[in-house]
Formats: structure tokens, C-alpha cells, sequence
């Protein structure tokens, strides 16, 4: 499996980055893991435009999933175009939320998007086997493990610390995990994680490598978030970027 990172800002773009949006590669297939505020710019960039051969939504915030909107202009309104329905797999309530941020005059997006809906379990996307959880976010999100070709990739969506993290990430080879506050002040609960709660997942789930997402540059230091995670993590770390790539 091959991962190219789109996107990595945290909750909002940052100075550096678009939001969340990560390219998983197998056999020639490529699913678009989130779809957030500015990554359809990068997803030109990097990859090309008409990548994706499926998309899936870990949660309905603006930051991991608003380019799917613009997305509709793509694919319905081409030259070459319409294209056929694009799979995507979300969490219930993607079709109505895309077509209100579109604008409903037009009507549904059901025309760009084949509509799955998510729920805890295991399931195929592809060459991939997918196996998505419920994570502790104020909004229905789920982590994502992904495994092929006996290698396992997970990513924890945004969460803050729960069991079911874990268990996604057991034995990950790959561990893309978001820690997007600091460690040492008062933050608001059952939202994100730190940089030392995203470490201590990595080591209770015995993971292979950590590459730290969602990182927030106007909430802290992204040197104090590293030095946090690498004090509760013993493996191989590293804080993703647009473009960067990484075997998996």
C-alpha cells in the first residue's frame, strides 16, 4: 500500500497545509480518505484530478469533508462529463448534507456520489479490506484500518483516547494518527488527542511507525507536540506534510 498526504491541517487550513485528505494506493486503485477544506487543490497537485476510484468520509466536518462539495462541479458539470457515480462511503446523513452545502435548487448529489453507509464493521473497498469503529467525537466519525497484501494501515480520524482506537490500530504497521492539541494545558474533553495520548495509543497498540496529523499551528508548538508524542513512543515518528508519500 502507498499513502500520499493531500491535506494535514487540523480543524482549519493552516499557513502551511489544506485540511484532511489522504490518497491510499493498492493494485492501481486509489481511495481518497477524507476530502477536507483545500485538498482539492492538492489532490490536482499531486496526484490528478480524477484520482480517486472511491471516497471515504470518516465524519461530516467542514475540515475533512467540504471538498467533496466542490467536487460535484467536477464530475457533474465536465466537458467531457457527467461522469458516472463516484462510491463513496460516509456516515449516515452525506447525501443531504453535500447537497445543502451545494445548494439544494439543485437537488441531490446522488447524480456524483453512490451513497454507502458507514457502520462499525468490516468490509472490502476495492483490494482493500476496511475495517472502520467508532471513535470519541462529538459527531458520528470512524477510525480506519485498512489491510492488504498482509499489511495493515490505520488511521484514527479525529478521536479523543477510547478502546476502539486501539483495537484498529493493534498491530498497524502504519499508525496516521491525529494529535492536535497540547499536552499540559486544559483542553476540551471527548475531542482530540495530544501528542502524548496519540504516543501512548501508538505504544499500547503496538504499531509499527507514527506519523502525526491534524496538527493545529495555532494552538501550539509543533516541537512540543513531537517531543510529547516521542516521550510516550519508543518507534520511528514523523509529522506528515502535503505531498509526502510513505509505504506502507
Amino acid at each position: 500500500m502507498r499513502l500520499t498526504v493531500l491535506g494535514c491541517a487540523g480543524s482549519f487550513p493552516g499557513p502551511e497545509s489544506p485540511c484532511s485528505a489522504y490518497l491510499m494506493e493498492a493494485e492501481g486503485f486509489r481511495l481518497l480518505i477524507d476530502f477536507g477544506v483545500g485538498s482539492l487543490s492538492t489532490l490536482q497537485r499531486y496526484v490528478g484530478l480524477h484520482a480517486p476510484d472511491a471516497i471515504l468520509l470518516t465524519h461530516l466536518h467542514c475540515d475533512h469533508m467540504f471538498d467533496a462539495v466542490s467536487y460535484v462541479v467536477v464530475r457533474r458539470y465536465a466537458p467531457d462529463g457527467p461522469y458516472p457515480p463516484l462510491p463513496m462511503y460516509a456516515p449516515s446523513g452525506a447525501p443531504d448534507r453535500l447537497a445543502t452545502a451545494y445548494g439544494q435548487e439543485e437537488g441531490s448529489v446522488e447524480d456524483v456520489y453512490q451513497f454507502y453507509g458507514l457502520q462499525p464493521g468490516t468490509f472490502p473497498i476495492g483490494p482493500f479490506t476496511v475495517t472502520v469503529d467508532r471513535m470519541n467525537h462529538p459527531v458520528e466519525t470512524y477510525g480506519v484500518r485498512l489491510e492488504h497484501g498482509g499489511r495493515v494501515f490505520c488511521y484514527s480520524a479525529d478521536t479523543a483516547p477510547c478502546e476502539a482506537l486501539l483495537r484498529l490500530a493493534q498491530d498497524a504497521d502504519v499508525f496516521l494518527c491525529e494529535a492536535s492539541y497540547m499536552d499540559g494545558v486544559e483542553n476540551p474533553p471527548d475531542l482530540h488527542l495530544t501528542g502524548r495520548e496519540a504516543g501512548e495509543a501508538a505504544t499500547k497498540a503496538g504499531v509499527g511507525r507514527l506519523l502525526l496529523t491534524h496538527l493545529v499551528p495555532a494552538w501550539g508548538s509543533e516541537s512540543q507536540t513531537v517531543e510529547a508524542a516521542a516521550g510516550a513512543y519508543a518507534g520511528p515518528l514523523d509529522v506528515v506534510r502535503p505531498g509526502a508519500c510513505y509505504e506502507v
